[in-house]
């Protein structure tokens, strides 16, 4: 009887393992559905017509490396990846300090605090064509209320912001930064508020003053956040679409010019799907890059508590 019990139990072991095994492949199903349909069918369909000229009508022919070498000596693509790269090395870090100046302010004990942390992050949840509306009337050179406010304290007419080359870029960082800071705010606000009081405490006990406190305590324990805000930064740079495509629409004379809304020229107004794509998977390829390159630089620069409390067991 103990010689045929036990063949039973191993086979009712196997079959619960096989159970489980189907219950975690139903309960990741969506994901991997999801994935497939929505990501890596367009990743594949978007390599396949890189190599490929398609004008959305008729069927794609093969060209090879041809949209590649064209990419190389196109001085508008040259341009756009110019105007994203300068935009993105203003932007990022001027929006790292600004929402981090603004939740070290939000986070001191003041009245009204509630109602001033609602009024910076309200730009966040404001539609961007709507948002791009506002700041092209705020930057309208006849009746904006920033020329209006230089007209009534300088008595002279201020500069056209959008329709100069040298101003459209630091008009749209200033736009861009305003709208990210509430969003940033909020997570440096939850970094702040998870640091310990007591590690400020010892070190006014050990001499320390706000400005040492601030660089040997709350400065790296919040280096996660920072590099957090950093990447977010970074792809939204190389995203950003709809205040080009609303308020400038590359000009002037292509001082706006940003990658993606170059790419949606080529493929919506010229019809040049296969090259279109070429631009995307190059762009795609450099996002991912330097994406690489920060998640290495962090390891010099981030400090996570549990990595240090784990290496000094």
């Amino acid at each position: 009887m103990t010689a045929t019990a036990a063949p039973r139990r191993s086979q009712f072991k196997l079959s619960t393992f096989r159970q489980e095994a189907l219950y975690g492949y139903l309960f990741i199903s969506p994901w991997v559905i999801g994935f497939t349909i929505f990501a890596l069918g367009p990743l594949l369909a978007l390599i396949y017509l890189s190599f490929t000229r398609w004008d959305l009508v008729g069927s794609p022919s093969w060209v090879g490396l041809r949209n590649y070498s064209r990419l190389m000596s196109d001085e508008l693509f040259w341009q756009a990846m110019k105007v994203t790269v300068v935009y993105g090395l203003g932007r990022v870090p001027l929006g790292i300090i600004v929402a981090l100046g603004a939740a070290l302010l939000l986070n001191q004990k003041v009245k009204f605090v509630g109602l001033w942390r609602v009024i910076y992050y309200m730009p966040v949840v404001l539609p961007p064509v709507a948002v791009s509306l506002v700041w092209m009337w705020i930057y309208n050179p006849r009746y904006g209320v920033l020329n209006g406010f230089i007209r009534q304290v300088l008595g002279q007419e201020g500069p056209r912001w959008l329709d100069d080359p040298m101003l459209v870029l630091p008009s749209l960082m200033v736009m861009a930064i305003w709208v990210a800071a509430g969003r940033n705010m909020i997570i440096y606000l939850s970094g702040l508020q998870g640091i310990s009081q007591d590690l400020y405490d010892a070190s006014s006990i050990d001499g320390a003053d706000s400005w040492r406190q601030f660089w040997q305590i709350t400065l790296p324990l919040l280096t996660p956040i920072i590099f957090f805000n950093l990447i977010t930064g970074m792809i939204d740079t190389f995203k950003l679409f709809t205040q080009a495509y609303v308020m400038t629409q590359g000009g002037p004379r292509n001082a706006s010019l940003f990658i993606t809304y170059y790419l949606y020229q080529k493929a919506f107004q010229q019809f040049q799907m296969g090259y279109a794509s070429a631009l995307a998977l190059v762009l795609f390829v450099v996002i991912m890059v330097l994406t690489v390159v920060v998640f290495r630089w962090s390891r010099a620069w981030v400090y996570y508590e549990s990595e240090v409390v784990g290496g000094g067991n």
